[in-house]
């Protein structure tokens, strides 16, 4: 038989995660990835040529160009906060970090807004734990509290959050005002100020990072569930009514942004046909939202009858953050970058998986524990493994395998890096014991080894394997290459290109310090450029006899980015 509430949770089962344990456990996950690291190829670097141009004042801030090229997405304000932040920045700050910093801000307004938004959503009288007979469930802040732990810890370790998560991309600053939003849809019901004012920076920012279309339907369907979660009596449905409205206000303001600006664009695609292009998006979605998607399953089952209630009152503690997944899901099906749409998506499903918590039988939680012990203990071996080969030779086969896959690449030692690798696996090991050992339970329980291993094997990653990542992701091995082709070459020397993508424009000149011009432009330039990749128009279109081919350089670790260097 299902009972009305599957919530049954004592006040023992409540207990509080240490706030500085969370924060620093937070923070051991935020910043590395921002820190020490390169721009990478793609989607990084060239959203960091747009910021570079923008703070050295090279284009217009309402239409950033470079050499003409605009962004793939219509962002402007992830372009402004980065410019900002290079232009604030002191001398000796690099700028591909200063530009990181606001992001690194966005990272962490989209915890908080998942942190919060869970807590008062969990808050409502609809999610609140079935009452015993005699007393003694949780209390209704401290279950809200246990509750938004466990939502904060699921988006942790979701394996798709790390590397879209620490990249300076118009999709970040997308991620962080969706989850502020999110936020201020949740509380608003219980608050005001403080939740209009997120629901405003939440939705204006969607607009302003390229985003209007998303912003105005979970606007929309954020507004239609404060209106159906309406009490029974004449004051509560007027206040509904009034709420509803607000935030109705909100998002039509959003949307008249999006026109003033001109901001709209039409970048959906039709779904798929193939059965193979299917079956990669099911791939991606069991992977990059896991461990949180079969628990969100798991929620909508168990509290069901909560979620379908007459209808027209579906409670909000599930209706809303199921609104946000069904968006999200359905924008993944009808864009070009699923992968990155995909991303916007979890801080709802985190949620929908946290209301799982309550319900999960004791041998469930057991596979999750023993599951993730497993797996991101397997990926830790691994990654030290291979760190052990690249500094010492053995085991071969791994060493072997990073000289294949990345040739030229010359590893080195660094103390500090070693260090901090050394003390995460320290503090997992600790989190295994803690986790193994005999304890009262927590309903949050379940998701500390899933967000303890996740953030262990990024730290790792970012520490032990950022030499290796930094000379295959970067543009800086395939620029130290096109310098030494171009000899005699000096620090401020231009070139002209043909054909190069703004991420390589981006790379030879904040790595080479070169100056790069299209081609026809006054200066007179000894070097020509050319990417690889567009020969054959480029020799329909512009006079190369005058011009003798120097070299080919490709980058080491992609055969298909490649660059012509000549000399006049």
């Amino acid at each position: 038989m299902n009972r009305p509430n599957p919530a049954i949770v004592a006040q023992a089962a409540v207990r509080r995660l240490p706030r500085a344990a969370l924060a620093l456990f937070c923070l051991a996950y935020v910043l590395p990835g921002f820190i020490g690291r390169a721009p990478w190829r793609s989607d990084d670097i060239t959203a960091f040529g747009y910021m570079a141009a923008l703070a050295s004042g090279a284009t217009a801030w309402m239409s950033p160009q470079i050499m003409g090229i605009s962004p793939e997405v219509n962002a402007l304000l992830p372009f402004w906060l980065g410019a900002w932040a290079i232009q604030l920045a002191p001398s000796w700050v690099d700028a591909d970090f200063a530009a990181r910093i606001p992001f690194i801000g966005m990272l962490i307004v989209t915890l908080m807004g998942t942190w919060y938004g869970t807590y008062q959503l969990a808050r409502s009288p609809q999610a609140q734990p079935l009452p015993f007979a005699f007393g003694g469930e949780a209390l209704p802040t401290d279950y809200a509290r246990a509750l938004a732990d466990g939502a904060l810890l699921a988006l942790i370790a979701c394996l798709g959050l790390a590397q879209p998560a620490h990249e300076t991309t118009p999709i970040l600053a997308q991620l962080g005002f969706s989850a502020l939003a999110f936020y201020g849809f949740a509380a608003f019901p219980n608050r005001r100020s403080l939740p209009l004012l997120a629901t405003a920076i939440g939705l204006g920012g969607l607009v302003l990072s390229g985003a209007p279309t998303l912003a105005v339907l979970l606007g929309l369907g954020g507004s239609l569930t404060l209106l159906l979660d309406k009490g029974e009596g004449p004051a509560e449905v007027r206040a509904a009514r009034l709420q509803a409205a607000t935030l109705t206000t909100l998002t039509l303001l959003a949307a008249s942004i999006a026109s003033a600006l001109q901001l709209w664009r039409w970048r959906i695609a039709l779904p798929p046909t193939a059965g193979e292009t299917w079956l990669g998006i099911g791939n991606l979605l069991v992977w990059f939202t896991w461990p949180a998607w079969p628990l969100a399953l798991w929620t909508l089952w168990r509290w069901r009858r909560h979620l379908l209630r007459y209808l027209s009152r579906p409670s909000r503690h599930l209706a809303l953050p199921l609104w946000f997944v069904l968006i999200t899901l359905g924008t993944t099906l009808a864009t070009a970058s699923p992968a990155r749409t995909l991303l916007l998506a979890l801080p709802a499903l985190a949620t929908l998986a946290a209301f799982a918590l309550p319900t999960l039988e004791r041998t469930v939680a057991a596979l999750i524990d023993w599951f993730t012990l497993l797996f991101f203990s397997g990926c830790a071996f691994v990654i030290w493994l291979v760190w052990v080969a690249m500094q010492t030779g053995v085991p071969w086969q791994p060493a072997a395998n990073v000289e294949r896959l990345a040739p030229g690449f010359v590893p080195s030692f660094s103390g500090a890096p070693f260090l901090i690798a050394l003390g995460a696996s320290g503090a997992w090991l600790w989190l295994v014991k803690w986790r193994a050992g005999r304890h009262r339970a927590a309903i949050w329980k379940s998701m500390v080894l899933p967000a303890g291993g996740a953030a262990l094997c990024w730290l790792l990653l970012m520490t032990l394997w950022l030499p290796l990542l930094n000379y295959a992701r970067s543009y800086v091995p395939l620029v130290h290459r096109t310098l030494l082709a171009m000899r005699s070459v000096q620090p401020g020397d231009c070139a002209y290109h043909l054909g190069l993508t703004v991420g390589q424009i981006t790379a030879l000149e904040f790595h080479g310090a070169l100056l790069i011009k299209p081609v026809g432009d006054a200066a007179k330039c000894r070097w020509l450029i050319v990417n690889r990749d567009i020969i054959g128009p480029a020799t329909a279109a512009f006079d190369l006899t005058a011009w003798t081919l120097s070299s080919e350089q490709r980058h080491p670790t992609d055969n298909n980015d490649n660059l012509l260097i000549y000399q006049r």
